[in-house]
């Protein structure tokens, strides 16, 4: 028996306070993105084509009066694209879009999120810049950690190493091949040891290293990791990607992707963990 007051496990409910820190982190963020250039859309919460880009064991699905199957918004990015470009490319020449909403994940759990598409743009310093500011205004200073999906894929290839022991972060393993560079990769954290592991590396790493770094100095941020063999199976992100994190709560993150032909950047701010996160601050 299912008492009168129980919600589904994973689903979200705000009152009082939370209801309050909700309102106001979603305020503060749509404040500094509309400056930052970005219009907010609001996609449907059903999609004909979430399986496209998502596991279809993750997806709530139902079907229409047409017999076809339909999905409950599990992603936001591939739609906010897809419309964009499928659907609204001749109402708009805007390319910066973010949008305020939760998404919803196979059984019951729902994901409330600020989230931000700039299309056709590989500089993801505005994406992360958005962040920081936000942060600031609720006195937040996130360890930022700087990645590149690129490097471990290249080293896994070239070594004819699994992306496994990447993922799993089995460092013991990747230190036991007792390549110098590679434990110097291993090491790197500090942007000031930056150009020195730079040097150490084999040119095709050069490249992307110095995108890290670049990426670097054009943000404002003084809490900054580099995390070079950082690596997750992702379902887009596929060059540099970009964590904060709070006492390991991952409160946003965002990276580079390619969508309907286009290289473009973009973030989520996860609004569940923010709010946990200042509630237990308080």
């Amino acid at each position: 028996m299912i008492d009168e007051h129980e919600i589904p496990l994973g689903s979200r409910l705000y009152f009082g306070k939370s209801a309050k820190l909700k309102r106001d982190i979603e305020s503060v963020a749509s404040k500094f993105l509309y400056e930052a250039g970005f219009e907010e859309i609001v996609t449907p919460f059903f999609s004909y084509h979430q399986h496209q880009s998502i596991d279809a064991k993750e997806l709530i699905r139902f079907s229409d009066v047409d017999n076809h199957i339909v999905s409950l918004r599990a992603d936001s990015t591939q739609d906010v694209v897809r419309l964009i470009t499928k659907r609204l490319g001749r109402s708009t020449n805007n390319n910066k879009w973010f949008y305020i909403q939760p998404v919803f994940r196979y059984p019951s759990l729902e994901i409330n999120q600020i989230g931000a598409e700039f299309i056709g743009n590989e500089d993801l310093s505005s994406s992360i810049q958005v962040c920081v500011d936000v942060f600031k205004k609720f006195e937040l200073k996130p360890l930022l950690h700087i990645s590149n999906i690129n490097i471990p894929k290249i080293i896994a290839q070239e070594l004819h190493v699994s992306l496994d022991i990447f993922e799993k972060a089995e460092l013991q393993k990747i230190l036991s091949l007792n390549i110098p560079w590679l434990e110097a990769l291993a090491c790197l954290q500090d942007p000031e040891d930056m150009d020195e592991v730079i040097a150490q590396v084999p040119q095709n790493l050069k490249v992307e290293l110095l995108k890290m770094k670049e990426l670097y100095e054009k943000i404002d941020c003084e809490n900054v990791n580099f995390s070079p063999l950082y690596y997750v199976h992702m379902r887009y992100y596929d060059e540099l990607f970009f964590r904060f994190i709070d006492k390991n709560i991952t409160l946003a993150k965002g990276g580079n992707y390619e969508s309907e032909g286009l290289s473009s950047t973009g973030f989520g701010l996860y609004t569940d963990a923010f709010i946990e996160t200042l509630d237990k601050r308080n």
